[in-house]
């Protein structure tokens, strides 16, 4: 039986975020939120490898508010098993560092009662971030090996291992990792499934364990938190949108270019 754990996270919808244009900053009243996409591409990975062999167990893993319960229900509702929430006053604040060691943390809690993961399947990075360094940490955290932007992943439970395709600016690759290990998911070409009617009721009415600090007697408080993170924002600020530009048209492409080039260069930009 293969036991594999997705961490997903809550975020706000991108397609529904506005900025104010007083304050420059992200108006974050009355915006949904969602599941991290690439969270789900992940979710979809472990739910494939769940059809080929269905005495697979998927745990799923949140760190966040009490809200992030609606994330982890979402997950539920489509493939997996059990949820679990990490949620405290005392990790609020923290960076992609502390995140990621708290995270490592409440899985070593949660292997407890699950009992060992053969895989940790992680987006690639978060939408409201797009750090794509919290998967690659967790990894560091409990020492086991990792491959990033996968697409596709096919558990060996008889040897032991996790084949992974995953994309490379040239193309995609496949490489070949000993379990236990971390992979990240990027987008696939296929489309992930959606929850299921029956799923959907289960999902409403199932219990989802919350891990507060209490049940982390033994974690460095020194690396969670705003105090336990390395990470400083000196400033933010919403780029200029200048809407002033010059339509060019002429009566064919290389007149079209060479007017272009002219005017480069009266700018002083040289090519």
């Amino acid at each position: 039986m293969m036991n594999l754990l997705v961490c997903v996270k809550q975020v706000p919808d991108t397609r529904e975020i506005k900025i104010d244009p007083v304050k420059n900053v992200l108006i974050r009243e009355g915006v949904p939120s969602v599941v991290n996409p690439f969270d789900g591409y992940a979710l979809e990975a472990a739910a494939r490898i769940k059809d080929k062999a269905p005495d697979t167990r998927i745990v799923v893993l949140s760190m966040g508010p009490m809200q992030a319960q609606d994330a982890l229900r979402e997950c539920l509702s489509i493939a997996a098993d059990k949820a679990y929430l990490v949620s405290g006053r005392g990790f609020g604040g923290s960076d992609t560092l502390a995140t990621s060691y708290i995270l490592s943390q409440a899985i070593k809690k949660v292997e407890e009662t699950e009992g060992p993961f053969d895989a940790i399947f992680c987006g690639k990075q978060a939408i409201d971030g797009d750090t794509a360094q919290v998967g690659p940490e967790i990894a560091e955290h409990l020492h086991i090996p990792q491959i990033t932007y996968g697409i596709e992943a096919t558990a060996d439970a008889r040897t032991g291992t996790l084949k992974v395709k995953r994309e490379t600016e040239t193309g995609y690759e496949i490489l070949q990792a000993t379990m236990p290990c971390l992979v990240t998911f990027t987008k696939p070409s296929w489309s992930v499934r959606y929850p299921t009617i029956a799923r959907k009721l289960a999902a409403d009415q199932a219990e989802i364990k919350v891990l507060s600090e209490e049940d982390f007697p033994q974690i460095d408080k020194t690396k969670i938190g705003l105090s336990g993170s390395p990470t400083r924002v000196k400033k933010t600020f919403v780029p200029s949108r200048q809407k002033e530009g010059l339509s060019i048209r002429e009566d064919s492409a290389e007149q079209t270019a060479s007017r272009l080039i002219e005017l480069l260069k009266k700018k002083g930009i040289s090519l």
